[in-house]
């Protein structure tokens, strides 16, 4: 039995190596060399933050309605809102006090002031006189309605003398020239109307008469003019204006150099 079983196990073995065999034959693809351990040299990670728990809304208390006012019908207009006209065609008008030209305008406190004077005094001690005079001036504001400043002042007077007056053979006019400081205030009482006074020293030539023989001649004298009056302003401009002022002259004696009343046209421009 044994000679039996024998042969039939070595033929089954013999199956079972041939494929193998005939496998290790014809494989002949390269496999790589295995791959060496490395060491994790990355930094750790970061932790992962926890997620916070959301948290549960409140629920808000409703609150009352704003009552909102009703618009204006269509056919009104708005409150800056007019009729279209030749000054606004689009109907529509700036708040009150928002035009540059309602806006408050700087101070200017220097300004020139320059005037020239005429006068006439038909009553004088030696007959009629007639003056002429200019005086430039530099102003300065103290505030708004108040001014002062210094100036200088020429005066030209021509007297016409009667017969009764003066001396056989002497002439019947004469001619004067003077040349003086002043002084000048004005104080605004109302819109563009103003008082003015002023005190002038001056060195005038005046005339002279000898009593004895009636003769006239002409002198140099220190005559000191106070005036004062009321003037009205008009504007050119916002730099720009005229003034016209009468004044009255308290120095009405032999000595007067501007005869009463005096009237002045004064130009004044405001410096920057």
């Amino acid at each position: 039995m044994k000679r039996i079983l024998l042969p039939w196990a070595l033929a089954g073995a013999a199956l079972l190596m041939a494929p193998a065999a005939a496998l290790a034959q014809t494989d002949t693809t390269a496999r790589p060399a295995p791959a060496k351990p490395q060491l994790n040299t990355a930094p750790p990670a970061a932790p992962v933050p926890a997620t916070p728990t959301p948290t549960p809304q409140k629920e808000y208390e409703a609150r009352p309605a704003v009552p909102v006012p009703a618009p204006p019908p269509v056919n009104e207009p708005l409150p800056t809102q007019t009729s279209p006209n030749s000054s606004s065609p689009s109907g529509l008008e700036f708040p009150e006090g928002s035009r540059a030209s309602e806006q408050p305008k700087p101070l200017r406190k220097y300004f020139l002031y320059a005037n020239f004077g005429l006068g006439y005094n038909g009553s004088s001690a030696y007959g009629s006189q007639f003056s002429a005079s200019i005086a430039p001036a530099i102003g300065y504001r103290i505030n708004e309605r108040l001014a002062v400043g210094p100036g200088i002042s020429y005066a030209f007077n021509n007297y016409s003398i009667p017969a009764q007056f003066r001396a056989p053979g002497t002439p019947s006019s004469y001619q004067t020239n003077n040349i003086g400081l002043k002084g000048f205030a004005q104080f605004i009482f109302y819109k563009d109307f103003f008082v003015h006074g002023e005190y002038e020293v001056t060195r005038a030539e005046v005339l002279f008469q000898d009593q004895n023989t009636g003769v006239i001649s002409t002198g140099k004298i220190t005559v000191n003019t106070p005036l004062a009056g009321v003037g009205y302003r008009s504007r050119f401009s916002d730099r720009a204006a005229a003034d016209i002022v009468v004044l009255y002259n308290f120095n009405d004696g032999l000595d007067d150099i501007y005869g009463q009343p005096v009237i002045r046209f004064s130009f004044l421009f405001d410096l920057k």
